[in-house]
């Protein structure tokens, strides 16, 4: 009986005569990664490294490289093996594990890094043939130039064509380790040198160690050939690994067979030792060229692919979207090869290989970086989506972001200053242009993993010391009550909760539509520079909805502990409005009312009037609502006067000191005022010292029988002020410690 489920359709399932198309494990990543390991600095440089550091620092050197990128190559093999990896090798693998921000951050280096590489290789090779030809010495930079331009032109031929050419570099490569084996001394008296004869003119470890690294740095070219893999999850992993493991044989054994050949002094002056001791010279010539081509193919091949996949994600400019375009069958990046070409000659134009190698070793030592921090994060998280089929544990990848980082400064604390800074002001350039990948990446996991620790260990008794206001607002829609939430944000100065509440009617929106409602409030508050969270709730009264969003709202001990409402503007509704406040008060939630002079606003923000009883409750709670106002950018010109009135001079004389004291001691920079009623009554008082004021604060009373009649009495108290904040703190919380710990 046939699967019903099963369909069979000629053009999507492919015939057994039909090859499978991409490049296979040996061709695609070993080949390039192993060629580009054993390149130019092997050929050219090896010997200059052992002359200097001797051979145990030069086995040192070779062994912490290694680690690194063995390391490195871990991490790579766990990304690699979790999910498909296109083209753009590295950066693809850090874009869709730490957000599309930071792969752009690091993969613009990359791709620099990638392109200065082809410079390095075709410079080597030109210095190579000088080396041996004296003629061509006044040539060299003009052998580099146009061996770029062959390179470049070989790769924007074909990939295909660049692989299979270096299948007989390898062979020439082989050729020439196994003539260096069976070479000779070139003194017989020559001995091994441990550490080093350490010449007049030697360098120092570090400077030797950042010219060698580049030549372990080949991984990346089996990467950034993900896009041309027939199978990246299963490629990437063997051939990378495979690829460190040979280059490590091979450079422990170099330097043992360097120090037996030729002393110190030798081996640093001439840079083609190899040759000289070798059992057939002209063989270390053809490694040397094949070499060095073969690796500037490595790289030409994927800096391309680099720049093609940034282009493609919209990380590079819109002008700059042509550089993704890809040509023929095979989607290669010609457009992107031609451009990179124009790079490379530049950086030819400079020819010093000493200068080029360091800067190299920042931009990888950066990539190997991140991309540690990659897989460290996503192994350390655990996320269900993250499964890969290389397991590695997380402190093997943190071990190799912090021996890339320690490498840096050791290598050149101002160059990795200014690499910080560099990917730095890239991710901020793409953050805010606010690019939207079609992808999910680590960081929402990130935030999880550190919200649910947050959480489990804040205390449910609130602490004075490190207390804020964490308000939610009932401003109904933001853009109604705006003054709402601008009064709150300039409290919560992003530092503690903020959140834009409504009551919605019961059935007006279905739930889908409530969480759009909530996603455009969201939109709204990002765009007014406001960040904030946004909650609707439904309910057949909104005075009852209000309070069950105040019950229900928060998680564990991170819940609202202010909640900031409108004035009441429909007299039929204090009944139920007030009585909606003394239940958030029996709550234990701060209530603040914020009554609007539509005309006024918020005036100047020039001047805060407190009126003021005491420390306690209500006039605790003011002090430090009016410094947070004062210390946000919109009132940070404003000052606060704290306002007592008093019976007569006699007690204004006592209160004004005590007062003045207590608010040099509080430094909040509150003036106070001590001002004799004389028989006057408190509204006439009230009304006469504020009227000019930008904002005034009030304390309520507690909630009491008859308490709409109290309120409304307020609002007549309130009459003809500016804007105006009522003020009622939650019961038994000591304000006062607050204000006296520096708690805000």
């Amino acid at each position: 009986m046939k699967n019903p489920f099963r369909q069979h359709s000629p053009s999507s399932s492919p015939t057994p005569s039909e090859p499978e198309k991409g490049l296979g494990t040996f061709g695609g990543v070993y080949t390039p990664s192993l060629l580009t390991i054993l390149g130019v600095i092997m050929y050219l440089r090896f010997g200059w490294v052992v002359g200097n550091v001797g051979l145990f620092g030069s086995l040192i050197i070779v062994t912490l490289s290694t680690a690194i990128t063995f390391l490195t190559s871990l991490s790579i093999c766990a990304i690699a093996t979790d999910r498909v990896v296109k083209a753009g090798g590295a950066y693809y693998m850090i874009s869709r594990s730490l957000g599309i921000e930071t792969g752009g951050a690091v993969g613009i280096p990359l791709y620099f890094a990638q392109a200065i590489s082809v410079a390095l290789y075709t410079i080597g090779f030109a210095e190579s043939l000088t080396l041996a030809f004296e003629g061509l010495v006044q040539h060299q930079r003009l052998i580099a130039i146009v061996t770029t331009i062959l390179v470049a032109i070989l790769a924007i031929a074909s990939a295909q064509i660049a692989i299979k050419a270096q299948y007989f570099i390898m062979a020439a490569i082989a050729l020439s380790l196994i003539c260096l084996i069976f070479g000779s001394p070139v003194d017989p008296n020559t001995h091994i040198e441990l550490w080093g004869a350490k010449p007049q003119n030697s360098e120092p470890f570090w400077t030797v160690f950042a010219v060698f690294f580049p030549a372990v740095t080949g991984i990346m070219a089996g990467v950034n050939m993900s896009g041309d893999l027939r199978s990246p999850s299963r490629s990437i992993p063997i051939g990378t690994l495979a690829a460190v493991g040979t280059g490590y044989v091979v450079y422990m054994a170099l330097p043992i067979i360097l120090a037996m050949r030729a002393d110190a002094l030798t081996l640093i002056e001439n840079p083609l030792i190899m040759q000289q001791i070798s059992l057939w010279g002209p063989s270390v010539l053809l490694g040397v060229w094949g070499a060095t081509l073969s690796s500037a193919i490595g790289s030409i091949l994927g800096a391309p692919r680099v720049m093609q996949a940034l282009a493609r994600d919209g990380i590079l400019p819109r002008w700059l979207k042509f550089l993704g375009t890809g040509s023929g069958p095979e989607d290669e990046p010609r457009i992107a090869t031609v451009v990179t070409l124009g790079l490379v000659l530049v950086a030819v134009a400079l020819g010093d290989l000493n200068l080029i190698a360091p800067v190299l070793s920042m931009f990888f030592l950066t990539t190997y970086l991140v991309l540690n921090v990659a897989a460290g994060i996503e192994s350390f998280l655990r996320s269900p989506s993250f499964r890969p089929s290389f397991r590695v544990h997380w402190s093997l990848s943190l071990l190799g972001a912090v021996g890339c980082l320690g490498v840096m400064f050791l290598l050149n604390a101002v160059a990795t200053i200014m690499a910080a800074l560099i990917v730095s002001s890239v991710y901020i350039w793409l953050e805010r242009r606010e690019l939207q990948s079609a992808w999910g990446d680590v960081r929402q996991g990130v935030w999880m993993a550190l919200v649910r620790t947050g959480i489990n260990r804040l205390d449910y008794t609130a602490d004075t010391k490190n207390w804020r206001p964490h308000i939610l607002v009932f401003s109904g829609a933001p853009t109604r009550r705006w003054h709402l939430v601008e009064f709150a944000a300039n409290l919560t100065h992003k530092r503690s909760l903020f959140t834009v509440a409504s009551v919605i009617p019961t059935g007006s929106r279905d739930p889908a539509k409530q969480l759009e409602m909530e996603a455009t409030i969201r939109e709204y508050l990002e765009k007014r520079g406001v960040q904030g969270l946004a909650r609707l709730i439904s309910a057949p009264d909104p005075f009852i909805g209000a309070e069950r969003l105040v019950e229900a709202y928060g998680i564990g001990p991170l819940v609202p502990n202010t909640i900031l409402l409108g004035d009441s503007e429909q007299a039929s509704h204090r009944g139920s409005y007030c009585q909606m406040i003394a239940n958030l008060h029996q709550a234990r939630r701060n209530v603040v009312i914020l009554r609007d002079v539509e005309e006024r606003g918020f005036g100047r923000r020039k001047r805060i009037d407190v009126w003021w009883g005491g420390l306690q409750a209500n006039g605790g709670l003011m002090l430090i609502l009016a410094y947070l106002l004062r210390t946000s950018l919109e009132w940070r010109s404003a000052e606060i006067n704290l306002k007592l009135v008093v019976a007569n001079n006699a007690a204004a004389q006592a209160t004004r000191k005590n007062v003045e004291n207590l608010t040099k001691q509080l430094r909040i920079g509150a003036r106070s005022q001590v001002i004799e009623a004389k028989g006057r009554p408190f509204p006439e008082i009230l009304r006469r010292s504020s009227q000019s004021a930008d904002l005034v604060f009030l304390g309520m009373a507690k909630p009491m029988d008859d308490y709409t009649s109290y309120y409304e009495r307020l609002q007549d108290l309130a009459t003809g002020l500016p804007t105006t904040v009522f003020v009622l703190a939650e019961p038994d919380f000591a304000f006062s410690e607050v204000l006296q710990e520096g708690g805000v």
